[in-house]
């Protein structure tokens, strides 16, 4: 067999056919060399923040990095980063648009005419935006893409997983003992999966007083570092409650937060 499409239902060859490749096929005008999920258990952990930072201190360390936004319901990536107005097409596909520093990103909320208008689709229609997201989108050089997932473990998931070339995720947490069971959960399936998981990242892990330095554990004792020695994981970071980095992101302008916190993550990727 010289050749593969990834659809085994239409394949003549035995099941036990050593060419086959279920993953998507970049196109002509991508190259991508590396493709990182940020993914969580539950919603409102700050994962999107996340995402954005380790894009933009992957970007300032010379890296071109990309984000396709796979929270095609409630997407918001494009407002941290100040991106306004669709995105453009031509000959080669949909054009990402870029940052203030470079960062190209994919967003349905680029293609909507109104950025508050709801996205009411089913599962498999949501899949097939992601899907052509990675194939349609003329990419360009990418060193690493970073998709922004959202919480659970349901379709998107599945369709990113199966259908790219996750080379790894990273895990975001808060510390409630709460979420220890959710964050099982996902880092479960990516071992199902067969993707490798990078770390966990624990987000609003304490608020840093301005006044006196001292740190308060607003969500209580963190439970982050229980549960990765549970799956033999690191700890890849633990980042504070930071208004600055929340009032950068509600203005566009993520890419001037401290991106000190964030840069082992990074480190631990490149």
């Amino acid at each position: 067999m010289s050749s593969c499409s990834g659809n085994c239902s239409s394949c003549s060859s035995a099941s036990g056919c050593k060419d086959k490749d279920p993953h998507l096929k970049q196109n002509e005008y991508s190259d991508i060399k590396k493709i990182y999920a940020v993914v969580s258990g539950k919603g409102g952990v700050g994962k999107s923040s996340v995402t954005a930072m380790l894009a933009s201190a992957t970007q300032a360390m010379g890296k071109q990095t990309a984000i396709l936004d796979a929270d095609v319901t409630g997407p918001s990536i494009p407002k941290m980063f100040g991106i306004d107005g669709m995105a453009q097409a031509d000959a080669a596909g949909m054009i990402p648009s870029v940052s203030k520093t470079g960062v190209r990103v994919m967003s349905v909320n680029l293609l909507l005419p109104e950025k508050d208008a709801p996205v009411v689709w089913r599962g498999p229609v949501i899949s097939g935006v992601i899907q052509q997201f990675f194939t349609d989108v003329a990419w360009g050089d990418v060193d690493y893409m970073f998709v922004d997932m959202p919480p659970g473990t349901g379709d998107v998931p599945l369709t990113v997983f199966q259908n790219l070339k996750v080379d790894g995720i990273i895990v975001v947490t808060t510390p409630q003992d709460l979420v220890g069971l959710i964050v099982s959960k996902a880092i479960k399936m990516a071992e199902m999966m067969n993707i490798p998981v990078i770390g966990l990242v624990e987000n609003f892990s304490y608020f840093e007083c301005p006044d006196c330095g001292k740190k308060h554990s607003i969500f209580g004792e963190s439970k982050t570092d229980e549960i990765a020695a549970k799956f033999g994981l690191p700890v890849l970071a633990k980042l504070p409650i930071d208004p600055k980095t929340a009032s950068l992101a509600d203005k566009g302008a993520i890419e001037l937060s401290d991106m000190d916190k964030v840069v082992p993550v990074v480190k631990a990727l490149v």
